[in-house]
């Protein structure tokens, strides 16, 4: 079975597929005029003043990004950066850099559009994301397009979303805390269960709470390390940019890499990480209480930048200045790789009292409260594409499934979760890139007529 996931893998995430992730986000990023990366500062504004309601919809512009951010930092911003590095070498570091900068705009892109055509479901609750925008801005003929949008969003949901991430949480919980994967499996599904009953607004909630929290923390750590690592930082940046370019020979416990394995590597984890051209994010977004689609886009765009050009750039700075991707594993003789790589960069630079290592419990809570808040984030986000698919009634179905199969991810093959999870990314990202080329004009005129609405206030004022 992993060698014929291993097959489509290579395929799903091949030349093309990588290809058209770089090609949809530099199109976006030049039609736009490279608005996002400009309007960063005017970003954390608006979500600033999102965290009061300012129109209809669900919840609020500053939660709609913090659900968005409890799918988006999780557990590829600690195990998935560092797995890129193991396996692509430093030099991924930077190609992740790159996919997320023009991955912005495609962030940004999906979230104007996800306002513009959003719905009301029987409910009466806002509804929307890739299968809406396919269907109301490119009409009937590409519906079929938006079920399988929402078809591999579903069961996407279930390796991205939810078994990666029970599987991570029960593996360092069990090399942490002795816990077997089981009773970590069970005890998710419990409190993922109790916040799951509330719905969005629970969710919405829980999220903007714990993930502000958490992620503030593990910035703060990381930086401590970088300050204790300054004189390495320099070298760690020609490290990273050398190897960008040039294939990482073998070193310490470090197998090496080409340079396409840093490319394929840095850009699929990236993705993975920021879900930019994923089209997961503006299912989140869709819900925001808000009457203007450029607004909320300004806001959603953020995601990518918190998530890969901060936290992730923390983390794989902090593994490549402290040495620890060429140390080798005493229990394979092979790099480490995943969280424990992470894991053991931090823990390098605190000192141990009694046992207790600052640096390694930032890694392990991180990854705990990161994962968790992703698999809440990823069941509304799968919840919605099961409402798409079969009506409202399938929601509560779909919920208990969830919850069923946390315990069952949390005991699965971790090698063949990531890979399931990284298969199924490609095939929905596929129908959702298609969409946003093919709807960027809509993008490109509300943007624009939002920036002369701008210029006419500031004007008038």
């Amino acid at each position: 079975m992993v060698d014929i996931i291993n097959t489509i893998n290579g395929w799903a995430w091949g030349p093309p597929m990588l290809l058209l992730i770089a090609i949809t986000g530099l199109f976006l990023t030049l039609g736009l005029k490279a608005y996002p990366i400009l309007n960063i500062k005017k970003g954390f504004s608006l979500l600033w003043s999102g965290r009061k309601a300012k129109g209809e919809g669900d919840i609020s512009g500053f939660n709609a990004l913090m659900t968005s951010l409890s799918a988006t930092i999780g557990t590829g911003n600690i195990a998935g950066v560092a797995t890129a590095i193991a396996m692509g070498g430093p030099g991924a570091l930077f190609w992740m850099w790159m996919i997320a900068l023009i991955g912005m705009a495609t962030k940004y892109s999906e979230a104007v559009l996800a306002v513009h055509y959003r719905e009301k479901d029987e409910n009466g609750n806002f509804v929307g994301g890739p299968m809406y925008y396919i269907k109301n801005g490119l009409g009937v003929n590409w519906k079929w397009m938006a079920t399988a949008f929402a078809f591999f969003g579903m069961i996407a949901g279930f390796g991205i979303g939810n078994g990666v991430q029970a599987n991570s949480v029960a593996d360092v919980m069990h090399s942490s805390f002795q816990v077997s994967e089981l009773t970590t499996g069970i005890i998710m599904a419990i409190l993922a269960a109790l916040v799951l009953l509330g719905g969005i607004k629970r969710i919405a909630t829980v999220a903007g709470k714990l993930v502000p929290f958490m992620a503030i923390t593990y910035i703060i750590g990381g930086l401590i390390l970088l300050v204790i690592y300054f004189d390495r930082i320099p070298a760690a940046f020609s490290t990273i940019l050398t190897y960008a370019f040039t294939p990482a020979s073998a070193a310490g416990g470090f197998a090496g890499a080409s340079v396409w394995m840093a490319i394929r590597f840095g850009i699929a984890r990236g993705v993975f990480s920021n879900e930019a051209g994923l089209g997961s994010a503006p299912i989140a977004h869709a819900a925001a209480q808000t009457n203007n689609p450029v607004q909320q886009g300004t806001i959603a765009m953020l995601g990518t930048f918190i998530d890969t050009l901060v936290i992730c750039t923390i983390t794989g700075l902090v593994i490549v200045a402290s040495g620890a991707w060429q140390v080798i594993d005493p229990g394979t003789g092979k790099a480490l790789s995943g969280a424990n790589l992470t894991a053991a960069a931090f823990s390098q630079g605190f000192p141990s009292i009694g046992g207790f290592n600052f640096g390694e419990m930032i890694v392990t809570f991180g990854l705990i409260i990161f994962a968790f808040t992703t698999l809440l984030g990823w069941s509304f986000y799968g919840e919605k594409c099961a409402e798409y698919l079969f009506g409202v009634k399938s929601i509560i179905i779909f919920r208990i499934v969830w919850v069923l199969a946390i315990p069952i991810g949390a005991t699965f093959e971790l090698d063949l979760a990531w890979l399931v999870a990284d298969t199924l990314n490609a095939l929905m990202a596929l129908p959702n890139l298609v969409a946003l080329l093919l709807l960027s004009p809509v993008v490109f005129k509300l943007t624009k007529a939002a920036q002369k609405k701008s210029a006419l206030d500031k004007e008038a004022s």
